[in-house]
């Protein structure tokens, strides 16, 4: 075994531990559950409930498209953010390369929200509201 190989063991041994042990914690904790947890089946505990209210109607709700793009949206613009509060943090260390750098990210945080405003992936409207609104505008 060569020295650099040697290093890279030595690094990855760590590594390989804590994945041995959050598998062994998983499992454990998991086969707890399934060994000690409570096993009963009755009639109710198969329906839905809610507020003790039983539901009426189907209990799975379609949402549009948009809706999940919507908040994919959210998400990543949101994470973002976090990425700029931790440039902000670090701006006397980072200088001006770093806010020269922060400033192309947030150019390209606009360029990418612009072009989805312009194809419409931001438009919460139905078909059916587009077509009323483009037909009332003529």
């Amino acid at each position: 075994m060569t020295s650099s190989e040697a290093i890279l063991a030595t690094n990855l041994l760590p590594l390989i531990i804590y994945f041995g042990a959050v598998l062994a914690i998983t499992g454990v904790m998991l086969g707890g559950a399934y060994l000690l947890g409570q096993r009963h089946h009755a009639k109710a505990a198969d329906e839905p409930f809610e507020s003790g209210i039983v539901p009426t109607g189907d209990v799975h709700i379609r949402f549009s498209v948009q809706f999940y793009l919507l908040a994919i949206f959210f998400v990543i613009f949101d994470m973002e953010s976090v990425f700029l509060f931790a440039w902000s943090v670090a701006l006397q260390e980072s200088g001006w390369s770093g806010f020269i750098e922060a400033l192309l990210f947030i150019s390209v945080l606009i360029a990418a929200l612009i072009y989805l405003w312009s194809i419409g992936a931001l438009d919460w409207r139905t078909r059916r509201q587009r077509i009323d609104s483009s037909n009332s505008r003529s």
